[in-house]
């Protein structure tokens, strides 16, 4: 069998392509409201062990955050809207939030293909708020939600914070035998308080 060189081989593809081109199929646009986004951003919140709640201001934000966490112990709020036990600007070290039970963040925005909320040191201050709480709550306008990943990143700007992340759900974990912890690794639950 001839040995054939690499010009050969390419001279020869070169030779059987189309000698027209071939335009792309043209990508639909697919409208969603706002409506449409909420509900989507709602059920994957769902799906990913979270629960979802609308408020109408902060005065019900805090009432809803005291009565969901009566007694579960140390509250640190990252956000000027809802007040905690714990000073986050005060913490000089993340090892003071080893004992935080429910920690308080507002996202930038949130992507309804699937719940996920971006966070960034900004809004967390402390990020370690982020993942040594026993239980999230996260503040999020619903007009801060986009349609997927796509218009996620549009939205990022990672030049102008030193770290960002995307949070969906609370942390779980599955082993061999197929049984499912939450909490392995970070929050135990993730609430998201809807709220302008």
């Amino acid at each position: 069998m001839e040995h054939n060189s690499r010009s050969q081989v390419l001279a020869a593809v070169e030779r059987q392509m189309p000698t027209h081109k071939i335009a792309y199929p043209e990508i639909p646009d697919f409208p969603r409201t706002a409506a449409d986004l909420l509900a989507a951003f709602e059920d994957r919140v769902k799906d990913a062990g979270g629960e979802v709640f609308h408020l109408a201001d902060a005065a019900a934000a805090q009432a809803l955050l005291v009565s969901q966490y009566a007694d579960a112990g140390i509250i640190c709020s990252a956000t000027p809207e809802i007040t905690g036990d714990r000073d986050i600007h005060a913490v000089k070290n993340p090892h003071e939030l080893a004992d935080v039970a429910v920690g308080v963040i507002r996202a930038r925005f949130g992507v309804a293909e699937n719940g996920m909320v971006w966070l960034t040191e900004e809004d967390l201050v402390v990020n370690a708020l982020g993942f040594l709480s026993q239980h999230l709550v996260i503040l999020l306008s619903p007009q801060a939600i986009v349609g997927d990943m796509y218009d996620a990143y549009l939205r990022v700007h990672l030049e102008d914070t030193a770290y960002g992340c995307f949070m969906m759900g609370p942390s779980a974990t599955a082993d061999i035998g197929a049984v499912l912890v939450h909490g392995a690794q970070g929050a135990r639950s993730l609430r998201v308080y809807l709220l302008p």
